[in-house]
């Protein structure tokens, strides 16, 4: 899974311009799948028979699109003036590259020199209307995108790198699983502009109606020195995590339960959420029509939202492994 999901963060794809992602994802989901289609917002939703039909309607979920920027204005002496698509921290922005619109033109985004910013700025987190877009002189149309650069490479003994991860590491689940004989009838739905709102979301589920949706994401892992412990959240190495309550969805006790239960058995090592924040599709589809039973499955990052997200490789194996035991469980014992 490790040369897909290598694959797929390479591929740019900010919210509102998934365009690369989603192609590459319906060529690979036509292989195998019996119904593909894209509606009006740019989600990908793809239908699957399985070895049986339980009459519950199940919706795997994860998001293809990713943080980035776009052009708003022309500075002067060849600048341009930009501002962020998603939650990208400010802190991290300064002299990283990026790469603009489909010719992925090559860009820097800059700030102040360091000798011209005085005691009391350096003290405080640049605004975003104080950086500015180098791009050596190239002109860029007002309202293109820009994607951050980070190549995938393997990390230590364990770990993976990329821009990305979030959540290129659900959509590559998604795929394996595709390329499977399913216990069950499933909807795959690789949902746009999460980063902005989980807007594709909502509107995947209305034309879906999932009665149970498990959504595949990442979340954030703060295990680095000087974290207090209640603060770390989780951490990359120590399995998938399951949550129970985020900053936007309360998850279905019972499907929480079973994924807990299944990862036990099975001996999959897990986790859950030690502080309650972020957040997901699941908040969208769970307040879908007369409402939705939601589960989530994440893989613990270091550095979301930034080019180097930072995921172990083991927890990746072992988010599909725990996804497919799900499936099976359901097919074999239907949902309470």
């Amino acid at each position: 899974m490790l040369n897909l999901l290598s694959e797929l963060c390479c591929l740019n794809g900010v919210s509102g311009n998934e365009g690369e992602v989603r192609d590459f994802l319906q060529k690979r989901a036509e292989q195998y799948a019996d119904e593909v289609r894209t509606d009006r917002l740019g989600n990908l939703i793809v239908f699957k028979k399985g070895k049986k039909s339980t009459g519950q309607k199940l919706m795997l979920c994860a998001h293809m699109d990713e943080v980035g920027l776009i052009v708003t204005r022309t500075a002067k002496d060849g600048f341009f003036k930009f501002d962020f698509v998603g939650g990208v921290d400010r802190r991290i922005a300064i002299g990283k590259s990026v790469v603009l619109g489909n010719d992925k033109i090559p860009g820097v985004i800059g700030c102040k020199a360091i000798h011209l910013v005085s005691k009391d700025e350096r003290k405080k987190i640049p605004k975003t209307e104080s950086f500015y877009l180098d791009t050596g002189g190239i002109d860029v149309p007002l309202g293109t995108y820009g994607a951050f650069v980070g190549a995938p490479e393997k990390l230590g003994q364990d770990l993976f790198k990329a821009k990305a991860i979030d959540d290129r590491i659900g959509c590559a689940v998604m795929l394996k699983l595709l390329e499977e004989e399913l216990p069950l009838d499933i909807t795959f739905v690789f949902t746009v502009q999460e980063e902005v709102g989980t807007r594709g979301a909502f509107g995947a589920a209305f034309a879906v109606t999932p009665e149970i949706a498990l959504v595949l994401e990442t979340t954030t892992a703060a295990d680095l020195p000087g974290a207090e412990s209640h603060r770390r959240v989780c951490a990359p190495g120590k399995g998938p995590v399951i949550s129970y309550m985020d900053g936007g969805t309360i998850y279905d006790r019972e499907l929480f339960e079973r994924l807990r239960r299944l990862a036990e058995e099975h001996r999959i090592p897990w986790q859950t959420k030690e502080y309650i924040a972020g957040g997901n599709d699941s908040r969208a589809i769970q307040r879908t029509k007369a409402g939705v039973r939601v589960a989530a499955i994440s893989a613990a990052v270091r550095y979301l939202h930034a080019p180097a997200n930072v995921g172990s490789r083991a927890d990746f194996a072992h988010m599909l492994a725990l996804t497919r035991l799900f499936l099976e469980d359901i097919a074999e014992n239907g949902a309470l």
